[in-house]
């Protein structure tokens, strides 16, 4: 697991190989995210950026609002957790990002980093850690 605290928010990111889904040159991870707000006060997930760069080098960017469909609010000492996948046509790979939150009772934003965290398969020994 990979891990990284901003602001009293903790990012947890496990990534695991789809091996089923994986086929024909495209390789597929499931990551699951796990939010804790350990901070004293309650913040809402606005938007998502995500940096992902595959064995080649080649970097996609990806933003967008919430996560699944998503914009949740954490209450101090909740947590938040959800998967999602990310397809590439290497086999193997690394993603970082960050979430755009906004404190509740001030509305001031925080910029929460997620951890870089390796994308992983069998299939390959080079690997992009």
């Amino acid at each position: 697991m990979f891990t990284e605290t901003t602001s009293g928010i903790a990012v947890h990111a496990k990534p695991r190989f789809l091996p089923e889904e994986s086929h024909d040159g495209r390789f597929v991870w499931a990551y699951t995210i796990e939010i804790e707000n350990k901070s004293a006060d309650a913040v809402q997930l606005l938007t998502r950026h995500w940096r992902i760069t595959d064995a080649n080098g080649l970097t996609q960017e990806v933003h967008g609002p919430g996560v699944v469909g998503e914009q949740p609010v954490i209450k101090p000492g909740d947590s938040y957790s959800y998967t999602s996948a990310c397809p590439l046509s290497t086999s193997s790979g690394i993603m970082v990002g960050s979430y755009q939150m906004v404190r509740l009772d001030d509305q001031a934003p925080l910029d929460v980093a997620v951890p870089a965290f390796s994308l992983d398969s069998p299939h390959d020994a080079r690997l992009a850690n």
